[in-house]
């Protein structure tokens, strides 16, 4: 999406930042929300939540280290990351934290569901602001480019075999795996591109090809 959608890449820098870390702040508070409503992570969250169980730290403070990690991983990967990829690694999981101090998990289900519903829309809006600077990848679709280009197989096929890992695992250490996961998994990607199509008309396509990979 971010080589069809460089929508800002004319605008001023000023800008271009503002969207990125916006982005970045949102992404890390409708994190929080899924997680303070209870009903289901996104699938890194679930690693991150399970591991914050075993260790004196928090789930933000936890997906700084993982995301760290991951980073390592580009170097033998040959990808390079730029500016928007060490702000996502350092910036998310500050974010996550914060709403998770000022955002209880509510007693009633009603509430719980709205919790969960306004993270996955608001989490394909943060997608929307973060890429559309164009300052580089975030560190985990980062490592899923680099095993495509390396291995040769599809995004689809990586990205389901990472994302499976990453769950089982923090599902096993505790984290929370349930219907709110299912429903981020499969309404993320509808929910971006209409985002996505939304910043196509308010700003247009960098280039004229862009508008076909809507």
């Amino acid at each position: 999406m971010s080589s069809g959608f460089r929508l800002l890449a004319q605008h001023p820098l000023p800008v271009r930042l503002l969207a990125l870390f916006g982005g970045l702040a949102l992404y890390g508070f409708s994190g929080g929300l899924m997680i303070a409503a209870g009903l289901g992570n996104m699938p890194w969250d679930v690693l991150h939540q399970g591991i914050s169980l075993h260790v004196p730290l928090t789930i933000g403070v936890v997906g700084i280290i993982v995301s760290i990690l991951v980073l390592l991983t580009w170097i033998p990967l040959r990808q390079r990351p730029g500016l928007g990829t060490i702000s996502n690694a350092l910036l998310v999981g500050v974010f996550i934290d914060l709403t998770l101090l000022v955002v209880d998990r509510p007693q009633v289900l009603w509430a719980q569901i709205l919790l969960m519903c306004a993270g996955i829309v608001l989490n394909g809006l943060a997608t929307v602001l973060y890429i559309i600077p164009n300052f580089g990848p975030g560190p985990r679709d980062g490592l899923m480019t680099g095993l495509v280009q390396r291995t040769g197989a599809s995004v689809t096929v990586v990205r389901s075999c990472i994302e499976v890992v990453v769950i089982a695992v923090g599902w096993l250490l505790g984290g929370v795996f349930f219907v709110g996961s299912v429903l981020y998994a499969f309404g993320i990607g509808p929910v971006t591109q209409l985002f996505l199509r939304l910043a196509a008309r308010l700003l247009g396509p960098a280039d004229p090809m862009a508008s076909e990979h809507t």
